[in-house]
């Protein structure tokens, strides 16, 4: 977690640590986490403590916890640095690209999610809107469900009935704004990028490769003037192709 003078706090942990990296601070510019931060994009190290990328201010607490190989990509949103998300092994690795891959997609999806919640937050001014949110939260799952559930079965039947239940939580959009086509793999995509999915979690969902999906991921920011997967969803959600 970035703190406002821009130093990293290391906190949140899953797996064992015998302490020294709890509560450690890093310093822009310094270590993986630093250099992350200051670059504002992801990167690797294939043995941490001989790395000639990386100043090496805090290499004692990274011995003590027998650490080689990492990944840390940075977590921005609305060009705020937010934090940093780490994955690391207890040895040297030099095949690193498939780590850094997942890791850079996870702090993407909670960029996004933090993005939709700092948006929501300006809406609940009482409680009459926060049931809005949360039934529009309801029926945006809803719709999420439906589009995969939609896309696992090989009944085309209860798929075609699933997809016209799925639209109607939709809505149709306003004809001025009906341009955007998408197929329905695309369709499927999008809704699971709405819901915070990963790339690899898409894919797995709907029982397609990850390069696949990426594909498709591209097409939507293409039909959905979009630079950004959020930035699509929004757009999604502006002329109502979902919830």
């Amino acid at each position: 977690m970035v703190d406002g003078t821009d130093n990293l706090e290391l906190f949140a942990f899953d797996g064992d640590v015998v302490g020294p990296l709890r509560g450690a601070m890093v310093d822009l510019g310094h270590g993986l986490g630093g250099r992350v931060l200051g670059r504002q994009r992801a990167a690797a190290v294939n043995d941490y403590v001989r790395s000639p990328l990386i100043t090496h201010t805090y290499d004692a607490i990274i011995r003590a916890e027998s650490l080689r190989a990492m990944v840390a990509a940075p977590i921005i949103v609305g060009r705020k640095h937010i934090g940093v998300l780490y994955a690391a092994r207890r040895n040297p690795h030099d095949e690193l690209g498939m780590s850094l891959d997942a890791v850079t997609d996870e702090a993407r999806r909670i960029e996004q999610q933090l993005a939709v919640a700092d948006v929501l937050a300006t809406l609940r001014t009482d409680d009459e809107e926060r049931d809005v949110a949360a039934w529009r939260a309801r029926v945006q799952e809803s719709h999420t469900r439906l589009r995969a559930l939609a896309g696992s079965t090989t009944d085309d039947a209860l798929r075609s009935q699933m997809l016209e239940i799925a639209d109607a939580l939709a809505d149709d959009a306003p004809e001025s704004e009906a341009a955007v086509r998408l197929t329905s793999r695309e369709q499927d995509v999008l809704g699971l990028i709405a819901a915070g999915l990963s790339n690899a979690a898409v894919a797995e969902h709907l029982g397609i490769g990850v390069y696949t999906v990426k594909d498709h991921v591209k097409r939507l920011l293409v039909k959905l003037d979009a630079s950004t997967r959020f930035e699509a969803v929004v757009n999604a959600r502006r002329i109502r192709l979902i919830p």
